[in-house]
């Protein structure tokens, strides 16, 4: 939620900290500890401990370009987790998962546009990650994940629009021919970005995820990226 300077990087082997928050792998339990204050327009204190508890870790990675120059990582698609931050209403257990792209060039330079999702089956996880490369070719993979992290490519229900963002983001998914994607909660809508809770029917089962829909055009954009200084706070001489 901060920008910080290296003063306020430690890692190790079973630990990432980037100032007053961090990650910790106890060898079951990825614990996070949150200690930040949020951006505008509400500003206010983030604090508190979350628990990723995996099914299992997998070996898997996606590459998105040809030349795998972009990767995603599902370290643990299928998890448990507990959320306990110092807030009313923000205590609770539930599903969840662990993951994380990995680049060496800009995403804007490789994509004009993507969606990705996941979401929990009866058996899972499966998640799509659709994609508009710059080169004209695209990203369509569909990946079904067991509760023992064992993942296989499987047939994808059709791409389906649905209803667009407050910033008139456009967003799609996967669903069953005949049924139509909603949101059923708002997480994070910025006007290159929208995450959210997404409700759709895959393979006749019906399953609320995470979806996330991302126009790099609008990214690249010289009006917009300004932005992003002003939205995210920093502190480039933290130390501890």
């Amino acid at each position: 939620m901060t920008d910080r300077g290296t003063s306020a990087l430690r890692t190790g082997a079973d630990h990432f900290t980037v100032g007053p928050s961090s990650l910790t792998w106890t060898g079951k339990d990825l614990v996070i500890d949150i200690n930040e204050i949020s951006s505008l327009p509400l500003i206010s204190r983030v604090r508190g401990q979350i628990t990723v508890t995996p099914s299992a870790l997998t070996q898997v990675e996606l590459p998105l370009t040809r030349d795998g120059a972009h990767v995603w990582r599902p370290f643990a698609p299928v998890s448990r987790i507990k959320v306990a931050l110092e807030a009313k209403g923000w205590q609770f257990d539930g599903h969840g998962y662990f993951d994380s792209n990995f680049g060496t060039r800009p995403l804007e330079t490789d994509f004009s546009y993507w969606t990705w999702g996941r979401y929990p089956t009866s058996a899972g996880a499966t998640c799509f990650y659709d994609a508009t490369r710059r080169d004209g070719t695209a990203l369509e993979a569909a990946v079904a994940f067991d509760q023992n992290g064992n993942a296989r490519h499987i047939d994808a229900p059709p791409r389906t629009a649905f209803k667009r963002t407050l910033w008139a983001l456009r967003r799609e998914t996967r669903a069953d021919l005949g049924t139509t994607p909603r949101q059923t909660k708002a997480m994070l809508d910025a006007p290159f970005y929208s995450r959210s809770v997404v409700e759709t029917q895959i393979n006749g089962e019906m399953t609320k995820g995470v979806h996330e829909a991302l126009d790099l055009d609008r990214y690249a954009s010289p009006l917009l990226k300004p932005m992003l200084a002003v939205r995210v706070p920093r502190r480039a001489k933290w130390t501890f």
